[in-house]
């Protein structure tokens, strides 16, 4: 059920466009019996207007807040050493026999937990457990119905560990460093495709 709940995570932080309203009987059916947050979260997707809850959407996440949803964002900042933490992530994709396409960034949390849920291992979003507590408890300090898809995602993995509260606690009250090196906050969602074995 990790890995559904992964899936479902996923879709429910992408852009809620067409194809997400489409998807969301799916969803329901996929968690049919799972213990999970995530219901509440589709409870309040449905109830939604679409135009509304895109606005929503924009809002929450703007890449400038503190509601981020690239994980290197909340350790590294636009700093040079992001650029190295997204090619070891590219690096883990092609490890598991992945090719990470399309526009977004490795780090966008859609694309780890897809990652997550294909290959049925968390340790991409273990390694990055302080930037989703990070992530969660800035959400629910927004108050948006969104912490309840990151409270779903925290829950399926093992801790909190005293080290990630302490991580997060000194990330939260600092903030990730700043240093402008022209990535780009947002593209296309990522696809993650079989590499065959290459």
């Amino acid at each position: 059920m990790t890995a559904v709940i992964h899936q479902a995570a996923a879709r429910c932080l992408v852009y809620p466009d067409v194809e997400f309203a489409a998807g969301r009987p799916l969803l329901r059916e996929a968690l049919t019996g799972a213990d999970t947050p995530l219901w509440e979260f589709l409870e309040y997707a449905a109830a939604t207007p679409p135009e509304e809850l895109a606005a929503h959407y924009v809002e929450v996440f703007d890449f400038k807040s503190r509601r981020c949803l690239y994980l290197t964002w909340w350790s590294d900042g636009d700093t040079r050493r992001r650029g190295m933490s997204l090619v070891r992530l590219k690096e883990t994709y092609r490890a598991y026999g992945l090719d990470f396409s399309g526009e977004e960034l490795p780090d966008f949390l859609p694309a780890v937990l897809e990652f997550s849920a294909l290959t049925g291992t968390d340790e991409l979003l273990r390694a990055h457990r302080p930037a989703l507590e990070l992530l969660r408890l800035s959400l629910l300090d927004h108050g948006t119905p969104y912490a309840h898809v990151l409270t779903a995602v925290c829950a399926t993995l093992p801790g909190p560990s005293p080290k990630d509260r302490a991580a997060a606690a000194a990330m939260a009250r600092s903030g990730p460093p700043r240093e402008d090196v022209g990535l780009e906050p947002y593209g296309l969602l990522p696809v993650l495709t079989d590499r065959g074995g290459e």
